[in-house]
């Protein structure tokens, strides 16, 4: 009864998460078109910059929606975990494109700065003002989950991000309708560019260290030792490999040395309760070999 509970909740969990996905996708790929049509109306870079981020963000949503879907098939015999690194596979991409649409932007503007075209501030003004509606609705959809997975934590992030760069183009479209000076598009465009890369160099930084089979940034390996290591009759736990197979699991596999004459019945309670620590330590998948303090391993790395 527990474990189909269980299955139920996971499956209203990932449903409840697609839909946020779509919705998402929807809202902001409306928005867009509102946006590139706004930018060709009123000649505004700082909303063309902004149409071009949010379509990226479009793509990384569509691309994040459907690693979830791969991640969900299971395992066979090519790929015995399944498609689950997909979803550490797509945060890459997300992060990549974002900071190729910031090359992109950054170029733009830097043209644009030495000869300033007239804008119509204040349909810059309402149009941005949409976007912060639209963005902020749209991270709201993701602030439950936020913590749960990479992906979904660089959907909220950049979302906000987004809302937060409408509320500078209502302000700076504002400015430009009362005081005529056109050169603070192609400055909003600057200011916008580098809230993009601050808020995708730490989803960048994370899933290339995910890529790289790295210790998951929500693990501590000194805590996973001692936590070992502070169990009776654990001498040592060495050969210690830690690494994400999704955004949101972790594997491990180790060595763990116990002292001598013990049964195996000890030996595998001893294990057991390392499992029921270490799934406590946002790791989900563990392999643990034993040795004794007369027989261990000579392996490399030992």
């Amino acid at each position: 009864m527990t474990n189909e509970h269980n299955h139920n909740h996971g499956t209203e969990e990932i449903t409840s998460i697609n839909k946020a996905f779509i919705v998402g996708i929807c809202l902001n790929l409306l928005f867009v078109i509102i946006e590139v049509i706004a930018g060709f109306r009123t000649n505004s870079l700082a909303l063309f910059t902004d149409a071009g981020h949010n379509l990226t963000d479009v793509g990384s949503l569509l691309l994040s929606l459907f690693a979830f879907s791969l991640a969900k098939i299971k395992p066979n015999k090519s790929y015995t975990y399944g498609y689950k690194k997909t979803t550490i596979l797509a945060s890459l991409a997300n992060a990549v494109v974002l900071l190729v649409a910031v090359g992109a932007i950054l170029w733009e503007t830097i043209n644009r700065l030495g000869k300033p075209i007239e804008i119509q501030g204040r349909t810059v003004a309402i149009v941005a003002f949409a976007g912060i509606a639209v963005n902020s609705v749209s991270a709201f959809l993701f602030f439950k989950d936020k913590e749960k997975d990479l992906n979904i934590k660089g959907a909220y992030l950049h979302l906000l991000a987004d809302a937060l760069v409408s509320l500078g183009v209502v302000i700076g479209g504002i400015a430009i309708y009362y005081t005529k000076f056109y050169w603070i598009d192609p400055v909003l465009s600057i200011i916008i560019a580098i809230v993009i890369l601050y808020s995708t160099w730490s989803l960048l930084k994370n899933s290339l260290r995910l890529s790289l089979d790295g210790v998951p940034e929500n693990v501590d390996i000194q805590k996973v030792m001692d936590e070992v290591l502070n169990i009776k009759n654990v001498t040592d736990f060495h050969h210690l490999h830690v690494w994400a197979i999704s955004t949101t699991q972790n594997a491990l596999t180790g060595h763990l040395v116990v002292t001598d004459h013990l049964t195996n019945e000890e030996t595998m309670k001893i294990k057991g309760i390392i499992k029921h620590k270490l799934k406590h330590l946002n790791i989900q998948h563990i392999t643990i070999e034993t040795e004794s303090e007369g027989n261990r391993c000579k392996e490399p790395g030992c």
